[in-house]
């Protein structure tokens, strides 16, 4: 029944619209100032939620294209060091590009086989710098989607959050017609417009949100199987390395 009545509000809104009728004005600034408390309130919270989702979409994007932009880099400069076997040499390389994820788990796997290869065998050399890499990828991960959680949330609450605006909104049109005892879609389309303002916004906040989560998670995804890689082939050079000491 409610979704009836708004949509036939909808519709006779558009047809006084086309013709020139209705006296109401769709002017935002209009709405705003038409609108209860409960309603200002859902459409400040939309826009704090609006800000908060677009600023981590910045920062993430910005994280995302350094580390990318650094890897290439990163990953050119330590294969001709590790090639040579410069350890320290590629450890500085790393630290240079703090930025690259694939570089701080490297660095974090030679510093754990440098540390250890004096002081015990082979196999716990290994060992250590397995369990040293893996911590590496899980601490860079947890980096990586730092704030995405906060998308998730503003893209499955917004909608909700603008319905409750729209239900609010439509109380206080029905309000409005106890008040003046005027009946009929007329008596109601206004208000009932101004509430669905409401539903509009947290669609506008909601659908950019999980857009962006969904590909910021696929680039965390990408980043998990080039780190995977990066510590396969570091254990493997460590492997062969200490085997050649034998």
């Amino acid at each position: 029944m409610l979704a009836n009545l708004v949509w036939a509000s909808f519709v006779m809104l558009l047809q006084e619209g086309g013709e020139g009728g209705g006296g109401m004005s769709w002017n935002l600034v209009d709405m705003w100032h038409s609108m209860g408390w409960p309603a200002r309130s859902v459409v400040a919270l939309l826009f704090i939620m609006s800000a908060w989702s677009v600023g981590i979409m910045i920062d993430r994007a910005l994280m995302y294209s350094a580390a990318r932009k650094q890897s290439r880099v990163f990953v050119q400069q330590v294969a001709g060091a590790l090639k040579d076997n410069k350890l320290d040499e590629a450890i500085s390389i790393a630290e240079r590009n703090k930025k690259s994820h694939i570089a701080k788990v490297v660095a974090t796997g030679l510093s754990e086989f440098q540390a250890a290869s004096a002081q015990v065998s082979n196999e716990e050399v290994i060992e250590a710098a397995k369990r040293g890499l893996e911590r590496s990828v899980a601490i860079v991960h947890a980096e990586m989607k730092r704030g995405l959680s906060g998308l998730a949330t503003i893209g499955s609450t917004a909608p909700f959050v603008g319905l409750f605006g729209t239900v609010m909104g439509i109380i206080n049109a029905f309000k409005g017609i106890s008040a003046s005892k005027v009946t009929g879609l007329s008596a109601v389309a206004g208000g009932i417009a101004e509430a669905l303002v409401t539903t509009a916004l947290g669609l506008f906040v909601a659908v950019p949100a999980v857009w962006t989560f969904n590909y910021f998670t696929n680039r965390v995804e990408a980043f998990d199987v080039e780190m995977d890689n990066s510590s396969m082939e570091l254990i493997n050079y460590f492997i062969t390395r200490r085997g050649g000491k034998k």
